[in-house]
């Protein structure tokens, strides 16, 4: 790790790729990911952890990443929205309206991303739990949770 006047030169792995960035022990990995590396998927939503409009997976977990340090991602891999690539997720919510303004839509899609490779067979009871980590203003979210259901249903996702 090189240091520069208060900042350091770190590495992070994201959607599969070695970055390089300059941070301060302050900068957050929403702030990074979006400032540093033009991710803007992750949106900033309450900046305090409550909506989940940021929400990427690391090491396979929904995090939220406004309020986790940048160099706490150092050595896991980070997986944002862009990384999904036309995941099946991504299908499911436009073919059951999981979304309507499509603010909160990325951080829905990583936590039921995740969802769908840590519990494939999540009953329905646990896809409410994980959903709640999230907030959306414009949907009763009957939508999302059909969009994830019909990937559970499918028994066979499974992407990084």
């Amino acid at each position: 790790m090189l240091k520069i006047e208060g900042k350091s030169v770190i590495e992070l792995d994201v959607n599969g790729e070695k970055r390089s960035v300059v941070v301060r022990p302050a900068d957050t990995l929403l702030y990074t990911l979006r400032e540093q590396l033009g991710l803007t998927g992750a949106k900033p939503g309450c900046e305090n952890g409550d909506c989940g409009a940021c929400t990427v997976i690391i090491d396979g977990w929904p995090v939220k990443s406004c309020i986790m340090l940048t160099v706490e991602a150092i050595g896991r891999k980070i997986v944002t929205i862009e990384g999904l690539k036309d995941a099946p997720i991504q299908k499911a919510f436009v073919e059951n309206w999981g979304f309507q303004c499509g603010y909160c839509t990325p951080g829905f899609l990583m936590v039921c991303h995740a969802l769908a490779n840590i519990r494939p067979d999540a009953e329905e009871y646990e896809v409410e739990e994980w959903l709640q980590s999230n907030i959306c203003r414009c949907t009763s979210y009957e939508e999302i949770q059909a969009a994830i259901q019909t990937i559970l249903k499918s028994k066979s996702y499974f992407q990084a």
